[in-house]
């Protein structure tokens, strides 16, 4: 037998909410026999600028491989360290 989820208390203020949530589980408030699956088809990771320094010839090989493949080459340096580290 599905057990009834727990009530959620109305907060006077986000502090009061936060601390709330730090010593209560989430899914303790959920009614899992009414979720359904979702599609999220233009979800896209999140991503986060940074600055390489490089010497210029290996950024023009870089970008001579890239050239070669048809790919932008920031995101053939990006395909690179996937692959790498995972």
């Amino acid at each position: 037998m599905p057990r009834k989820p727990e009530a959620v208390p109305d907060f006077a203020s986000e502090a009061e909410e936060r601390a709330y949530w730090e010593t209560h589980d989430s899914s303790d408030a959920v009614d899992w026999s009414r979720a359904r699956r979702v599609r999220l088809p233009n979800l896209k990771p999140s991503t986060v600028s940074i600055s390489l320094r490089m010497p210029v010839g290996v950024l023009e090989r870089i970008k001579v491989e890239a050239n070669r493949r048809d790919v932008p080459y920031q995101s053939l340096i990006k395909m690179w360290l996937a692959e790498k580290v995972g």
